[in-house]
């Protein structure tokens, strides 16, 4: 069996495509599996450091206004959807799936072209360009959330990473205390705004870091590639904060936190409901409004709050974020209800449609 998985740019589009191709592995020995990206996304590190070849393919952007870009259109996107055609016939793929970004459009239109079948994921509540094109001839569309609005689509859930889909929270506690360097008898905060961080979320617990400390809460702050904090001294008491710019052990962190306070990406949101953290999702408040739609539905069945971006200063940390983290109880029903919503099998679920589409091929 062969199998060509396009996709990349951010790590929302690279790594539900890399747990993919780790289940088709487990699920079919001797799978062949390529991977079409482009030379800028983190794909271009990531994919060959998981052991995949990768062919890239042009970076097409589709042009939203009027200019040079749009005479410069169909000829670029000529020649990508020439590469891509010919990493699929070299591949003799029996199926081609896609998971958006700038290389899905090639891909897709080739795949169409050579009569290969075609798969797509969806992974936010508002798709893309790419795979609103595509999902007009796919022989299967999967979406992440159930309010994604695609035609004939099948809920399956984010495939997750190895290490967050098989955590067990409780068994990897004191790895994680430790791992941090926190104590176990105190409520932990997580926050994080991803791998470029949030400059609101920086600013508002930073500076009330004092008051989180005095009331006993210890925090674990993902600050952001690059970007710093500045913060009080430790508390005598011992209530730490710990402020990192980066961890490549995301599910250490998720392991410690009673309570996270992120943004609302859909690999984040996805994330947390699937090992059972509650959360208040902070959406991004530039953009098409897709953050919203992807914490709304975990929100909804009682595992999260949403709050809007402006809201979030130090007096905000104090009446609201403190007091939620000693109410035990409101916590613990939170967390139940997200671990109800999430989903850690949505790799297998993908790959069963794969596997019904190969078979078609």
């Amino acid at each position: 069996m062969s199998v060509v998985l396009a996709g990349g740019g951010t790590a929302g589009h690279v790594n539900p495509l890399l747990a993919t191709a780790d289940a088709l592995r487990r699920r079919v020995p001797g799978v062949r599996i390529q991977v079409l990206g482009t030379a800028e996304g983190l794909e271009s590190r990531l994919v060959p450091e998981r052991g995949y070849p990768l062919t890239v393919v042009p970076k097409v952007p589709f042009p939203r206004r009027p200019g040079p870009a749009v005479l410069r259109f169909p000829g670029a996107l000529r020649r990508a959807i020439s590469t891509a055609a010919k990493a699929i016939h070299d591949v003799e793929a029996d199926v081609v799936v896609g998971f958006g970004g700038y290389v899905a459009t090639p891909a897709y239109l080739a795949a169409r072209r050579a009569r290969v079948p075609v798969v797509i994921h969806e992974q936010n509540a508002r798709p893309g360009l790419a795979n609103r094109l595509g999902a007009r001839f796919a022989e299967h569309v999967a979406i992440t959330f159930a309010s994604t609005s695609l035609p004939g689509a099948t809920v399956v859930g984010l495939p997750l990473r190895t290490e967050v889909r098989e955590l067990d929270r409780a068994e990897s506690r004191g790895e994680a205390l430790a791992h941090f360097g926190l104590d176990a008898d105190r409520p932990t905060l997580l926050v994080f705004g991803g791998s470029l961080g949030a400059q609101r979320l920086n600013e508002a617990f930073a500076r009330a870091a004092a008051d989180l400390q005095a009331a006993g809460v210890q925090v674990l702050h993902l600050t952001g590639a690059g970007k710093d904090v500045d913060l009080p001294p430790p508390a005598a008491d011992g209530a730490r904060y710990v402020a990192l710019d980066y961890t490549d052990r995301m599910d250490l962190a998720y392991s410690v936190a009673d309570l996270a306070v992120c943004r609302a990406g859909a690999g984040t949101v996805c994330e947390l409901a699937a090992v059972g953290v509650p959360a208040i999702y902070v959406p991004l408040p530039v953009g098409n409004g897709e953050q919203r739609l992807n914490a709304a539905d975990v929100v909804a069945a009682g595992g999260g709050r949403i709050v809007e971006d402006a809201q979030v200063r130090p007096d905000w940390v104090r009446t609201d974020v403190i007091p939620l983290l000693s109410d035990r109880r409101t916590l613990d029903t939170m967390a139940a209800a997200a671990a109800e919503h999430g989903q850690r099998d949505a790799d297998e679920r993908l790959v069963d449609l794969v596997l019904q589409a190969a078979g078609r091929a």
